[in-house]
């Protein structure tokens, strides 16, 4: 008798195009796979997976039984979503996250995870945009927290949170006694994101004028390298003011006063189309609560100071 489980591994064997692949996507060993391919060809009594190369391709038999293992998997991802117990949600999910999503609201969410969802367990990687959506494409992640939101086809998007970036300084600079102009700041290192990735090129672009002097553009992959450079007065952190909370409020780092303005970072949730969603889905939608929540509390506080 066929079962989900055989039917699910052939549907990733074709999707990842190895049996490689879908071992790491479903928690399991090659060998394993190997047994539950063999077994469901038997079961069908025709050849499903071409071998002959390294890139294991659908027959045209196995073609015709994709189109009915993507309805399959998706109506038992609807019924367990509409009727099943948080508690059934079960498996290993890979996370991408963006790093100044682990310095906000990261901690919340896996606490949250584990008590809704007990039975699912994260694998949390934490990369910045571009390699993260490359992963995300590759199906080695099925979840990105990243800065877009990613226009790639076949990729659904939701909007998580949005995070101005300022120009934090140690007090030991001096600037923090007024506006601080271009110029002010162009004398000084600038400590932000690393190559190749948005906000890096929105600061590049700052300060990419003819009557500057040459910019000294520290860029790391650190967030936590950035804020400790700024701390020791080492330069000008441009990054979003939520990550340096604790900063701001022992006055290690001041939000310093300018009219310059680079576009806030918009982070969204991003995870391929696929017949078997529903936890994704769900932990998307916990982390835009989370996210929205953190977003109102941050708020209350800069009021009260």
């Amino acid at each position: 008798m066929l079962d989900f489980r055989s039917i699910e591994t052939f549907l990733w064997v074709v999707k990842l195009g190895s049996f490689r692949g879908a071992a790491a996507r479903l928690n399991t060993t090659q060998p394993a796979i190997s047994q539950r391919i063999a077994q469901l060809e038997r079961e069908m009594g025709v050849k499903l997976l071409n071998r002959d190369h390294r890139i294991a391709s659908p027959t045209p038999s196995g073609r015709q039984m994709m189109v009915y293992a993507e309805k399959l998997i998706g109506l038992r991802a609807a019924m367990m979503a509409e009727i099943g117990n948080a508690s059934a949600m079960r498996g290993v999910m890979r996370l991408g996250i963006a790093e100044t999503i682990v310095h906000t609201w990261l901690p919340r969410l896996v606490k949250s995870v584990n008590e809704i969802y007990p039975n699912l367990s994260l694998e949390i990687e934490v990369d910045i945009t571009p390699n993260l959506t490359a992963r995300l494409l590759a199906q080695e992640i099925e979840l990105a927290f990243v800065v877009g939101p990613l226009s790639t086809s076949g990729v659904h998007n939701r909007v998580l949170a949005q995070y101005p970036i300022g120009f934090l300084a140690s007090p030991s600079l001096g600037l923090g006694n007024g506006p601080v102009t271009r110029h002010d700041l162009a004398r000084f290192p600038i400590i932000t994101f690393p190559r190749k990735t948005r906000p890096y090129e929105a600061v590049r672009e700052v300060f990419d004028r003819p009557e500057l002097p040459p910019i000294r553009l520290h860029a790391s992959a650190s967030l936590a390298t950035v804020i400790h450079m700024a701390v020791e007065g080492l330069g000008i952190a441009v990054i979003p003011a939520a990550i340096v909370e604790n900063e701001l409020a022992n006055g290690r780092l001041q939000l310093l006063e300018t009219d310059l303005n680079i576009a806030p970072l918009t982070f969204t949730a991003s995870w391929l189309a696929s017949p078997d969603v529903v936890a994704v889905e769900r932990v998307a939608e916990l982390a835009r609560q989370i996210a929205q929540q953190s977003l109102v509390v941050d708020a209350e506080v800069a009021a009260r100071h």
